[in-house]
């Protein structure tokens, strides 16, 4: 890790971290639920010749905890726009909860997200694709440390449509200028991510395969880095 940049998100700082430098269009590393950016470059990521930055989400990391919770993956959608503010044009890879935040950030900012890769990882089932339950529950350990307990909780329990997330697919499709800007390597799938692969313009493939292709469809960075 070379270097981490504080970025503001109302009133949370996000730790965005720079895993390798260099220049042209940068790769963006969205871990999953209750983990945080790894010093080290994941090796599946060395096919990438670009930069390479990971972001840590709210509530992880080193990344500010706020009071009493509120997290859904809208919020984690925030952060994520936020790390792109600051990097341009990017390509984003995520694993578990992260790939499904991959999947929403390349639907809502398709001019920004250069192709998005959904990984196994933790968090990837969220809630199913129904609320279960009306009560309020509340941590047993409300430690000030990350992950927050408040943030596993409630995103663990995240309601995910799976007509929702393939309404995400389509805006990526139509707006990104690349016929598959969705690539899915994960093996486990949960009924949004099955909605997904069934979308057109949705590519099943390994990870080094996915990034490789969004490699050749790079475009060069822009933004304030």
């Amino acid at each position: 890790m070379t270097a981490t940049i504080a970025i503001q998100h109302n009133k949370v700082t996000l730790a965005l971290h720079e895993l390798r430098g260099g220049e042209g269009q940068p790769l963006l590393l969205l871990h999953g639920l209750g983990e945080r950016t790894h010093a080290a470059l994941p090796q599946w990521a060395e096919v990438w010749t670009g930069p390479v930055f990971g972001l840590d989400f709210t509530g992880h990391g080193e990344s500010t905890v706020p009071r009493g919770g509120g997290y859904s993956c809208e919020v984690l959608m925030a952060d994520a726009d936020a790390a792109l503010g600051h990097l341009g044009t990017s390509t984003v890879a995520g694993r578990g909860l992260g790939g499904y935040i991959a999947l929403l950030i390349a639907g809502a900012r398709p001019s920004l997200v250069r192709g998005a890769l959904i990984a196994d990882g933790p968090g990837i089932f969220g809630g199913g694709s129904a609320p279960t339950s009306l009560n309020l529950a509340v941590p047993d350990d409300l430690g000030r440390g990350t992950p927050d307990p408040f943030a596993l909780l409630e995103l663990s329990k995240d309601v995910r449509p799976a007509d929702y997330a393939a309404n995400f697919v389509r805006l990526a499709v139509q707006h990104s200028g690349l016929e598959q800007p969705i690539a899915v390597s994960a093996k486990v799938r949960p009924a949004w991510l099955e909605a997904v692969v069934n979308e057109a313009g949705v590519v099943e493939c390994t990870t080094a395969a996915a990034l490789a292709m969004f490699h050749r469809h790079r475009t060069p960075a822009v933004g304030g880095r």
